[in-house]
């Protein structure tokens, strides 16, 4: 049996810029990104820790070393420029191996650098 479990997540991350413009996708720094196991067009959750809203979405690369956190198309409506959120993406595992799963978490500073 397989169990879907967090593959990675980015805690804290500040939203840094929208574009309703655009077609979708959050846009996330390229090092945030490599740091946490993301891959450009792989499916995220999003929590938005300031006003609570949750979505989903896919990801696209920034600039390394930007900090950019960039919501685009529908999703720029669900956080605003400032907002805290959190991104997550999932896995399935063999249930075998679910008790020795360790996710891969980066927590950021307000300017979403890895502390």
């Amino acid at each position: 049996m397989l169990v879907c479990m967090l593959k990675s997540k980015i805690h804290g991350a500040i939203v840094t810029d929208g574009d309703i413009a655009y077609e979708g996708s959050l846009g996330i720094a390229e090092d945030l990104m490599r740091h946490c196991g993301l891959f450009e067009n792989e499916r995220i959750d999003v929590y938005n820790i300031t006003n609570g809203k949750r979505f989903s979405t896919y990801v696209i690369k920034e600039e390394n070393g930007s900090g950019k956190i960039i919501l685009n198309g529908a999703a720029a409506r669900m956080a605003v420029k400032g907002d805290r959120i959190i991104i997550a993406s999932y896995t399935y595992i063999e249930e075998k191996d679910a008790g020795t799963h360790t996710p891969r978490v980066i927590r950021v500073d307000e300017r979403n650098r890895i502390k």
